[in-house]
């Protein structure tokens, strides 16, 4: 009879935590370059119009930072393995800050990309919650930290 090797059995967080953050990942890099291209125009309407009246930047300038932003965390989620607990708390903190773009477009009733019935930008709403945590769990430690 052979003996097999001691093995752990492969837990299933060890195999959908990274699955979520490589879809995390991809879903910042798609999201931000339709803010840097296809989509650009379409965004600047989720810009609340305060947004011009306190910072000297104008509505594209938002959606041209924040698309650069979604790609730039995009890719550190993934290449910057290191940090990924920092990466997943920059991600969570955008989530929150672009959220008043979502309460506006909402309020609005304003069609952007995706967003063209009352009931989408209602339900957009209670995404953006979902995102947050998604974000701070695919980027949690795959593995416990082992006290010495």
């Amino acid at each position: 009879m052979r003996r097999r090797p001691n093995r752990r059995p492969t837990r299933p967080l060890t195999v959908i935590r990274p699955l979520a953050r490589w879809l995390l990942a991809g879903l910042l890099v798609l999201a931000g370059l339709s803010h840097l291209f296809w989509a650009r125009k379409g965004y600047r309407i989720v810009v609340p119009d305060w947004v011009e009246e306190v910072a000297p930047i104008d509505k594209d300038g938002v959606v041209v930072a924040s698309g650069a932003a979604e790609v730039l965390l995009g890719a550190a989620v993934i290449g910057l393995p290191r940090e990924r607990r920092r990466v997943g708390a920059l991600i969570a903190a955008f989530f929150v800050a672009v959220f008043p773009g979502n309460v506006h477009q909402w309020r609005t009733g304003r069609p952007a990309p995706l967003m063209r019935t009352d009931r989408a930008r209602f339900v957009r709403l209670f995404l953006q919650p979902v995102l947050v945590a998604w974000a701070l769990w695919s980027t949690a430690p795959d593995r416990p930290r082992r006290r010495g």
